[in-house]
């Protein structure tokens, strides 16, 4: 009888630890994805300050007339750069979410 209720106590021991590991390891998804996020809109907001600094040095009057095209053409990279920067952060939550799914 004895080593039937330890054997029944180290079975629910072992199904506390299993749940108490699935409750750290979805903290630590959940950490990481935010870190990650964090990281991607740090990115974004770093290239969007150097790019509005770029169009302010360029929008100074320098006493001769220059193209308004190439801030215009500058001004596309920007946004297609910070399209791609989105992009990467949708695949990376859609990724996550597909992940969770499968078990």
């Amino acid at each position: 009888m004895r080593k039937e209720l330890l054997i029944a106590e180290s079975e629910l021991n072992r199904a506390q630890l299993m749940e108490e590991w699935e409750a750290a390891t979805e903290w630590h998804r959940t950490l990481n994805s935010g870190a990650r996020m964090a990281g991607s809109i740090a990115s974004a907001a770093g290239l969007l300050m150097s790019g509005f600094q770029a169009f302010r040095r360029k929008l100074k009057p320098s006493g001769g007339g220059g193209s308004w095209l190439t801030p215009v053409i500058k001004g596309v990279g920007l946004i297609a750069s910070l399209c791609e920067v989105v992009r990467s952060c949708g695949d990376m939550s859609r990724g996550e979410v597909q992940a969770a799914r499968k078990k």
